[in-house]
């Protein structure tokens, strides 16, 4: 669940530094009470319609980028039924440039323009230059290079192919007209389903021969950034986009597949933008929504999952709320798998 909200600034004197100079939100992570027993129906209700919640604010942008992408930047499915170079170099290049549009804007406000400072900022440092852990010397410059020359062409190409498909009927295809309550219905279950699939293929990459060939490109973003987001090995890009393979066999529309695609794209850069607020003006903030994951990138062994409705990290025990409490408890799991 999204913890999104507005609030002055009189509230920000519960927040922290912590040693080392680490920011530390003032409250805790909680889990959306949703799948919890016995069962808390206007919680739940709560979750999903409330401000913050499930659909607002960030699913309902998401979704609304996917309507307009459909309707405005999208060739017809007839088009779409044979592969040329037209049409899937307008995807590629419509993927490309909104998603430079969208980390870009974070990357703007936050790191290029600094219009906060560290305010908020967990890390202490802005991002690393001049080490060769990195392409090209640089943090970001590395990012944005695995970003557009492994993310887009493959995000690209699972929506090619999908398209391709539901075009020539080889791919099960929802019709809006026959089906409204399913259209609408599958909107909500994308991000759930988005939520398991993350959590699985996550914890599969963190099995040490391969997190060393391939997911250790992305977990050298300790002091993650917007860019941070989609800096994966394109091995670690062909499982990640892989979620979009639930529509080869449950019917949707062109639109969820859009809607998958873009979720799996644009919700990285917000999950990485390594600031627990942005200050709208003096007094309003906004909150990010990903603190969850920064802890990931903190502990490492804590946090696969993300904040959604699906407790995955707290059915397995990985779940870390950002206390120090929460820390003992990782420890005490993985020191003795350590010593073995």
């Amino acid at each position: 669940m999204s913890d999104t909200d507005l609030e002055g600034a009189s509230s920000r004197a519960a927040r922290k530094r912590e040693r080392r100079d680490h920011w530390r939100p003032g409250t805790l992570l909680r889990q959306a009470e949703v799948l919890v027993w016995p069962p808390r129906p206007r919680a739940a209700l709560k979750v999903f319609f409330g401000f913050p919640g499930y659909i607002l604010p960030w699913n309902l942008l998401y979704l609304l980028i996917a309507a307009f992408t459909w309707f405005c930047l999208t060739p017809n499915l007839a088009t779409m039924r044979h592969l040329q170079l037209s049409w899937m170099a307008l995807i590629l290049a419509r993927n490309a440039g909104l998603l430079f549009l969208i980390a870009g804007s974070w990357h703007l406000r936050l790191y290029i323009q600094k219009a906060q400072g560290q305010e908020f900022k967990y890390h202490p440092r802005w991002p690393a230059k001049g080490t060769n852990i990195f392409l090209f010397n640089n943090q970001v410059l590395d990012n944005i290079f695995w970003t557009f020359i492994s993310a887009v062409p493959i995000w690209t190409a699972y929506e090619i192919i999908t398209f391709w498909g539901e075009a020539n009927g080889w791919l099960p295809y929802l019709s809006w007209q026959r089906h409204p309550v399913w259209f609408v219905l599958l909107f909500l279950a994308i991000p759930m389903w988005r939520d398991v699939h993350f959590y699985v293929t996550h914890r599969m990459i963190h099995w040490p021969p391969l997190y060393r060939a391939v997911h250790s490109l992305h977990h050298n973003n300790v002091n993650i950034g917007p860019w941070s987001g989609l800096a994966m090995h394109p091995v670690e890009h062909l499982l990640y986009y892989s979620a979009v393979l639930l529509h080869w066999v449950v019917p949707s529309h062109p639109m969820h597949v859009i809607f998958e695609l873009q979720h799996l794209s644009f919700a990285p850069a917000q999950g990485h933008v390594g600031f627990e607020r942005v200050v709208l003006r003096d007094g309003v903030t906004v909150k990010t929504d990903d603190y969850y994951h920064y802890l990931h990138h903190k502990y490492f062994e804590v946090n696969y999952g993300s904040a959604g409705v699906i407790p995955t990290d707290l059915l397995f025990g990985t779940f870390h709320d950002g206390s120090d409490e929460a820390t003992e408890r990782m420890n005490r799991r993985i020191l003795p798998n350590m010593k073995s």
